[in-house]
């Protein structure tokens, strides 16, 4: 159960992400980073490891977009 949560978190957390690839809007990372993070410790706790990984690739998604435009844009 906590695998298909983190994994539904990792959907919703993507929606998030996939927008702010466009310029100007990495800000919206931000909001991104604490829903993963939450998706992260919930895959971590489950037996599974499938929504802890998918929620480590929209991490790595949002954090290299983060890091390219420096923390803001």
């Amino acid at each position: 159960m906590l695998n298909a949560l983190a994994f539904l978190i990792g959907l919703v957390s993507l929606v998030i992400v996939i927008p702010a690839q466009i310029p100007l809007l990495g800000w919206a990372n931000w909001f991104a980073l604490p829903l993963i993070v939450v998706g992260i410790i919930l895959g971590a706790l489950s037996s599974k490891t499938g929504g802890r990984n998918f929620c480590l690739v929209v991490l790595l998604i949002a954090a290299v977009r983060l890091s390219l435009g420096g923390g803001l844009l």
